[in-house]
Order: C-alpha cells, then sequence, then structure tokens
C-alpha cells in the first residue's frame, strides 16, 4: 500500500448525533434532561447544520517504528512520546494515519455570541455540541481509513490524540509538521492550540494484526475528560 493522503466534507446528518448523546455529555440519562435542556439541545441541533463546515482528513505513513522501551513512535523524521498506553496500544503497527477533523468555525463563534448575549445554557449546549460534531467525525475518519486498509487485509487501531492518556498536546507541533499546511482548514498557534477550537488531530494504527477495542477510561489519569466523568458516574 503506498502513501495515501486523503480529504472528506461531511454534512451533520451524515454524523447521526442524536438528543441523547448530548444529553448524556451534560451528565444526564438519555431522555432524562430537565427543562429547559431539551429545548435547547433541540435548539442547538437545529442551528448547527447552519453553522458546520464538517472536514476531515489523513495521511497514511509507511514504515512506523514503535520503541515500547523508549516509549516512542517514529514517523519519517519525528519521534513522538507517547506514554506507555499509547505505544502498548500501537505496539503491533507497521503503518499509521495522522488525522485532523473539524467541526469549523462558525460554530464557536455563534456560541461566543451566545454567551455575550446572555444565553449561557443555550452556549454551553452548543459547546458540548460542536465538541461531539468534531469527535463523531473521527469517527467517520476511521470508517474512511479501516475500509482503505482492509483492502490489503489490515485492520486499525483506536484513534489517539495528544492531550489523552498523558500524551502531552504540545507533541500536535510534530503531528502537523507531518500535514500539509492548512489542512482541513486547521492552524496550530505557538502554544499547540487548534484554530478552529472544535477540531482534532491524532493518530491511527495500522498494521494485519491491528484491531479497535474501544476506550477503557482506567487507562487514563485525566480527571478533566467529559468521557471518563460519565463512566465514572455511571459506576457510582
Amino acid at each position: 500500500m503506498s502513501s495515501v493522503i486523503k480529504n472528506y466534507t461531511f454534512s451533520i446528518e451524515e454524523l447521526q448525533i442524536q438528543p441523547g448523546e448530548i444529553e448524556k455529555l451534560l451528565g444526564f440519562a438519555p431522555g432524562k434532561s430537565p427543562d429547559p435542556f431539551p429545548e435547547l439541545i433541540k435548539e442547538g441541533l437545529n442551528e448547527a447544520p447552519s453553522l458546520c463546515a464538517i472536514k476531515g482528513g489523513f495521511i497514511i505513513f509507511e514504515q512506523v517504528e514503535v520503541d515500547r522501551e523508549k516509549k516512542t513512535i517514529r514517523i519519517k523524521n519525528q519521534y513522538f512520546n507517547p506514554g506507555k498506553i499509547i505505544v502498548s496500544r500501537l505496539k503491533n503497527v507497521t503503518s499509521a494515519a495522522l488525522f485532523a477533523c473539524t467541526a469549523g468555525q462558525e460554530i464557536s463563534i455563534f456560541t461566543k455570541k451566545q454567551t455575550e448575549s446572555g444565553n449561557e445554557l443555550l452556549a454551553y449546549v452548543l459547546d458540548v455540541i460542536g465538541s461531539q460534531i468534531a469527535d463523531k467525525t473521527v469517527e467517520k475518519i476511521q470508517e474512511k481509513i479501516a475500509a482503505l486498509v482492509r483492502e490489503s487485509g489490515m485492520g486499525i487501531t483506536d484513534a489517539f490524540s495528544p492531550g489523552y492518556c498523558s500524551w502531552s498536546v504540545a507533541e500536535q507541533q510534530k503531528l502537523f509538521s507531518l500535514l500539509p499546511a492548512g489542512f482541513c482548514g486547521i492552524q496550530l498557534s505557538p502554544s499547540s492550540l487548534m484554530h478552529p477550537i472544535k477540531s482534532v488531530s491524532g493518530i491511527t494504527g495500522i498494521g494485519t494484526n491491528c484491531k479497535q477495542i474501544g476506550y477503557q477510561c482506567e487507562w487514563c489519569k485525566d480527571k478533566d475528560c467529559i468521557y471518563g466523568r460519565i463512566r465514572r458516574q455511571k459506576k457510582r
């Protein structure tokens, strides 16, 4: 399989975001959120199609080297230090896809305007919707990568992003150095923050012995992760 660069645009309808998903991210059981959240979620999802420019893409790199002892991954001239957890999940990779996805800038601009207008609850809901759009776009990109490499008899790992599982956000500088400038309309600041804000970047491993097993929150020590908080609440 030769190196591949792919770019996609998606409609929000393709992401199939359900109100129950947003309720869960807000900390409520699906269908159990108190007023005024059901109407705010409905309003936010109705506004989202006109506010989003959803893009995602990836580049597949061959000859990836994983050093489990040093806990590093080499892609071309860059050495990544994602930590023990991610390195162990990528131990069987022979290639890797670096990806970037975004919901676009307008939803964040609209969210800020709602805050400035005193509509803090709607702004909060829109912020969560924007994050979910970016994450669901990653799922779509994962599907694209899996379909592409399946032709060569290979599978993929789960996607991992800087900022998770103790992987330093600063390493987005290395990641973006391997992507074309302005890939998917995303710019990286000197402090390693992506613009538009509702964007996600990361790595997906590829290999004959690779598979997706889902995310296990016990892997990660990030107490601020919204998904981890939800899963921890369920165990109480």
